[in-house]
């Protein structure tokens, strides 16, 4: 559930060690789970420099079917996450926060309990694309990341966003 984005700090890179455990955790993650919000879109997008306008790296949205969450919380707790209370949980049982705070920095998971389609770039299960851009201003806050504009241009022209260099400013 994305922060409001600050202009002033779009073109900064992401710190390379964040997006090194991040990604790490994702693909650890994989067997259990389809990624959703900036991790999909990086996913999505071909090779490219990290900055904060293409897609947010500041926590991990993660969808879990509804049978395999009772698998997925033992995974968690052997990788050193806990559970984290928000202010969502005395509105949703669907939804679950997990956080991990060590020598390699913080990572959290924003963890929905619900089936979503999906497709497999790069050996993970994303989000489809038109679906994904369904939960901005719902579940994913910000909406204008360059790789959220670029997904909906693409898709309006009939073309799928996936490896597609215009994620990432490429056009």
């Amino acid at each position: 559930m994305g922060d409001p984005r600050n202009p002033k700090r779009a073109d900064e890179p992401w710190n390379p060690r964040r997006l090194f455990v991040g990604e790490a955790e994702v693909r650890a993650l994989a067997p259990w789970v389809t990624v959703s919000g900036g991790w999909a879109w990086h996913f999505m997008a071909p090779p490219h420099v990290e900055l904060k306008r293409f897609h947010d790296h500041k926590d991990v949205d993660l969808f879990v079917e509804p049978p395999r969450f009772p698998e997925l919380v033992p995974v968690l707790i052997a990788r050193g996450f806990h559970r984290v209370w928000t202010r969502f949980d005395a509105t949703s049982t669907h939804f679950h926060r997990y956080a991990r705070h060590d020598a390699d920095g913080k990572v959290l998971l924003d963890v929905f309990v619900r089936r979503v389609p999906a497709v497999e770039v790069q050996g993970v299960r994303v989000v489809e694309p038109s679906t994904l851009l369904t939960f901005y201003g719902d579940l994913h806050g910000t909406e204008g990341r360059e790789s959220v504009l670029a997904a909906r241009d693409l898709l309006a022209r009939g073309i799928s966003p996936v490896g597609r260099g215009e994620l990432v400013g490429r056009r």
